[in-house]
């Protein structure tokens, strides 16, 4: 059903991001954006997951340079019922972590140093099960192409934009655009994709909470984690963070930071609400304190 759900969000993007092709230069333009949008998408599924992780300079490690942290992947991959990701370490002090893959077989997980400093391995587990919730309900593809066909909307309007302030596109026999039409083009529709974004970062956010809570048993520890990795990232930048890229992270790395205009269509609900429903949660789970044994994420020093 997820895939379903992610070919379907794929089709209707690329049908859109083609019918603005054509307002902008008719039949031809349909042909370069239906084009230009299969590249994209091609390049989104192969090798987004390749891309992020090599802009975050991201190192993999194995299971004897970082046991705690590999056996809590390890342990709630095999209760999520899904293929063992590949483990990442971004050398940077803030504390973050994202997920990335185009479907569970081909997944990795990625934290900051700062954070195996800053959670204690409650907390991380809580980290982790959300970002491996992404994971199996293929929600990583979904946000990475959502996000590219958003950013390539923009660059459109940017270039109608200018279309509209030199006179807009020249009448052939296909007829052209009008240029008010083109100027009001350009200023809704990045809005519009920016907001669609917005709704499905958001609500797939909410998901995997719930879904992180219902992997662990214990919504708490998420609770905790989000509170002090949003207290935290408030004081500081991770290192080469993009706007593009932020949807990927389980805390927006511009929480408190306006950047920009578009720092106002956060990809992320606030922190508060996202505490409000794990409470909610937690009438409806069954809380089972567990007496496996779990190793410590000091482990991950003893390299």
């Amino acid at each position: 059903m997820e895939k379903i759900k992610t070919f379907f969000l794929m089709f209707v993007l690329t049908l859109l991001f083609v019918w603005i092709g054509g307002v902008f230069g008719g039949r031809g333009g349909m042909m370069i954006a239906l084009v230009f949008v299969g590249l994209m998408n091609f390049v989104s599924y192969f090798y987004s997951d390749k891309m992020v992780l090599a802009h975050y300079n991201a190192v993999e490690v194995s299971e004897n340079e970082a046991p705690g942290l590999y056996a809590i992947v390890q342990r709630l991959a095999k209760k999520a019922g899904i293929p063992m990701p590949k483990v990442y370490i971004i050398p940077d002090s803030i504390p973050n972590a994202f997920a990335t893959g185009r479907n569970p077989s081909h997944a990795a997980v990625a934290v900051t140093e700062g954070i195996l400093d800053l959670l204690n391995e409650e907390e991380i587990e809580g980290v982790l099960a959300h970002e491996l919730s992404h994971v199996k309900h293929y929600d990583i593809l979904t946000g990475t192409i959502a996000a590219t066909i958003a950013g390539a909307i923009a660059w459109i309007a940017n270039i109608m934009q200018w279309g509209a302030i030199f006179g807009g596109s020249r009448d052939d026999e296909e007829g052209g655009t009008n240029p008010l039409v083109m100027l009001v083009l350009a200023i809704l529709l990045p809005i519009a994709a920016t907001i669609i974004q917005m709704a499905i970062s958001r609500s797939r956010e909410y998901e995997a909470d719930a879904g992180a809570a219902r992997l662990t048993g214990h919504p708490e520890w998420l609770e905790s984690a989000l509170i002090k990795l949003e207290n935290y990232n408030e004081n500081g930048l991770l290192q080469g963070a993009t706007e593009q890229t932020s949807h990927l992270f389980i805390i927006n790395p511009f929480t408190g930071k306006n950047f920009s205009f578009a720092s106002l269509f956060s990809t992320h609900p606030s922190t508060e609400d996202r505490i409000r429903r794990l409470e909610e949660l937690k009438g409806s789970l069954k809380i089972e304190k567990s007496s496996e044994n779990r190793g410590t994420i000091e482990d991950y020093f003893k390299q």
